[in-house]
């Protein structure tokens, strides 16, 4: 997704939001708190960075192609050093960071170059953190309010893989990353928000005709009476 069809700020704030309790989790496990130097991979307006220098104690760099995101963001960013720059060919010394930190990225990314450049920016002994999803596992009930192929028509026009989270597990272990996979254990309350970033995907007058359609539908029903579930993977791989 390129600067001018991103979502917006406030939108991919939502997003990151919902996404606090398996950040949460995610961090604690790569060790955040002994971490004194982060970089923010694919920041955008920096939703998630203030977070990432106050937990590690240490200093954050935000990455991100787009100026105009990183200029939206100025706010949040707050101290943090921003960059401008490709993941896929990150301006950074070998074993610069302790750790790198990113969420739904990888879904837009060549995966495989990013992963390379990573580990080289990588100390020994430092870990990748990413937030992933598959959308080719979701889970929704009943069957009215499902949006997968929705979801994964409109990905794949824009360029992204929507199964990117399975994806990457065998390209981490490929460069000789030590792999740790959680899947999400619990469900989480549905974001109303995901309909509004499935409406910013490329989709047909059919297609969003559908979409109208079971958001209203989705409206009515209480949360007992439904399941959404889009599967998370909690990847961290660490540099033997």
């Amino acid at each position: 997704m390129n600067g001018a069809d991103r979502p917006s700020p406030s939108l991919l704030r939502q997003q990151s939001d919902w996404l606090a309790p398996a950040r949460a989790r995610l961090l604690r496990r790569a060790g955040i708190a002994r971490r004194r130097c982060v970089l923010d991979l694919c920041c955008g307006s920096g939703a998630v960075t203030e977070e990432l220098a106050r937990r590690s104690g240490g200093t954050a760099v935000a990455l991100d192609r787009s100026r105009a995101a990183l200029a939206a963001g100025r706010e949040s960013l707050g101290c943090a050093m921003s960059v401008c720059g490709r993941a896929e060919r990150l301006p950074f010394a070998e074993a610069t960071f302790d750790l790198v930190f990113c969420q739904f990225a990888f879904l837009w990314l060549d995966a495989a170059a990013v992963i390379r450049e990573v580990r080289r920016v990588l100390t020994p002994g430092g870990v990748l953190a990413a937030i992933e999803p598959d959308y080719g596992g979701m889970i929704e009930y009943p069957a009215e309010i499902a949006t997968a192929a929705l979801w994964r028509i409109g990905l794949t026009r824009a360029g992204a893989n929507p199964c990117v989270g399975r994806n990457l597990p065998p390209l981490l272990a490929a460069e000789g990353f030590r792999v740790r996979v959680d899947l999400l254990d619990r469900l989480m309350q549905p974001s109303p928000v995901r309909f509004e970033l499935l409406a910013g995907l490329p989709l047909s007058d059919d297609e969003r005709a559908a979409l109208e359609q079971i958001r209203r539908t989705d409206a009515t029903l209480v949360d007992s009476r439904r399941v959404v579930h889009l599967p998370l993977f909690l990847v961290t791989a660490e540099v033997a």
